[in-house]
């Protein structure tokens, strides 16, 4: 599996469109990296304006997240007016930066994003694990209670026909 957090020897990554599947969710699985690794989102303003461009991009549906020093992890969802995964993205990082309370650390975000659609409840409570872990991995936290960066905007809640 690719590790979402590297991006070396690719030019771009592929961002499939949102496949159907009867009576299953559509949720994917997105890992958005700060242009450079600095560790600039770990702050209570940033995060602050990270959720209200989420909320305001309101294409796609922004469920669980978590938001580290230098990148942030995320399940999203389409709305009935969705647009293009890539769109929508383009159009949170590009809100996120026209708020940002520092021009210095401008570009904020990497050109690119990791996304992976989930196939199977078993993978979104994989990813999940893996996201709530993060913290903990990076020793920002003794416990995955213990990272104040994480949180759900809305209930994304899989459903599988098997």
């Amino acid at each position: 599996m690719m590790n979402p957090e590297s991006n070396t020897g690719r030019k771009k990554l592929p961002h499939l469109p949102a496949l159907e599947f009867p009576n299953q969710s559509i949720i994917v699985f997105v890992t958005q990296i700060v242009s450079g690794r600095r560790p600039i989102l770990d702050r209570s303003e940033v995060v602050e304006i990270i959720l209200r461009a989420w909320t305001e991009a309101d294409r796609w549906s922004v469920g669980r997240y978590v938001i580290m020093p230098d990148h942030l992890h995320f399940f999203c969802s389409p709305t009935p007016s969705a647009s293009s995964l890539a769109s929508w993205m383009q159009f949170w990082r590009s809100q996120t930066t026209r708020l940002w309370p520092t021009d210095d650390q401008k570009p904020i975000w990497q050109k690119d994003f990791f996304d992976r659609q989930l196939r199977h409840g078993e993978s979104y409570s994989a990813k999940w694990h893996y996201m709530m872990e993060n913290p903990v991995r990076k020793g920002l936290a003794a416990d995955v209670n213990g990272w104040p960066w994480q949180g759900k905007i809305h209930h994304l809640p899989w459903s599988d026909p098997n």
